[in-house]
């Protein structure tokens, strides 16, 4: 994958802190995340599921939908398509950003 050249490795290293720590989250349980490629968005969500149900395993998992289109059930949310990844690092080399 090709990076832009303006993004830093300290704009890289922001986006990882963000993804791998819940607490820095303004809308915790849930992070707005978003892939941005030749001009389409794809947007996704972060969730905590350690923190709010105690799941574990998905804390590098994007959720597809919008931040405002939620289901209204965690049975719900777990059954979106989902990209997950091993950890908060490969997600961001996967194009992955916070919003």
């Amino acid at each position: 994958m090709i990076e832009s050249l303006s993004q830093t490795s300290g704009d890289l290293a922001r986006h990882v802190l963000f993804v791998t720590t819940p607490a820095l989250w303004p809308g915790w349980p849930f992070l707005p995340i978003v892939r941005r490629d030749r001009g389409a968005d794809e947007l996704g969500v972060l969730f905590d599921a350690f923190g709010v149900c105690g799941r574990t395993g998905l804390s590098a998992t994007v959720f597809r939908c919008n931040l405002f289109d939620l289901p209204p059930t965690l049975d719900q949310l777990f059954a979106l398509p989902r990209e997950t990844f091993d950890t908060g690092d490969e997600l961001i080399r996967a194009g992955w950003r916070v919003d």
